[in-house]
């Protein structure tokens, strides 16, 4: 099995910091004041700061058990994605399926040199397999590959 490259843990953390001071910090702080209202400054201050660090503690340590759990393997009819820290999921995507694969890259991750590969089969409209955190030159080697591979025989 192949891994990410290892910088993907540090785009999953700033994405996990992202979330934390858009979306928990105002969370927190609200709770917090309506906490510190009833019970005083002490409560409201645990109430907004215990979970806020948990939020935070995880956001630095899940990307690394993340990472260290994802992984895939091009096969000769098959491409398997392996992933998941607490429930492990493993899919397989024959090769006879793939309609078409892409690459994509988000500011952050064209910053750091990495990208993903979406590859599509014809049972949806979504990407049946994502692979992220590959170094562009690797992603694009991959996407080539399955897309070659994935080319119909006319059969």
């Amino acid at each position: 099995m192949e891994q990410l490259s290892p910088r993907v843990i540090w785009l999953w953390r700033f994405g996990s910091l992202i979330r934390t001071l858009l979306f928990w910090t105002p969370i927190a702080a609200f709770a917090g004041v309506g906490v510190a209202g009833l019970g005083g400054t002490a409560a409201g201050v645990l109430v907004a700061g215990g979970p806020l660090a948990l939020v935070l503690l995880m956001g630095l340590a899940w990307p690394s058990l993340s990472w260290r759990h994802f992984g895939f393997a091009l096969r000769e009819h098959d491409l398997l994605v392996q992933r998941g820290v607490l429930y492990r999921r493993r899919t397989s995507i024959p090769v006879s399926r793939i309609q078409h694969v892409e690459t994509r890259q988000g500011p952050l991750e064209r910053m750091l040199g990495l990208s993903r590969v979406l590859v599509f089969t014809a049972s949806g409209f979504s990407a049946e397999g994502s692979i992220p955190g590959l170094d562009t030159p690797r992603a694009e080697a991959l996407r080539d590959t399955l897309a070659r591979r994935g080319e119909d025989d006319g059969v």
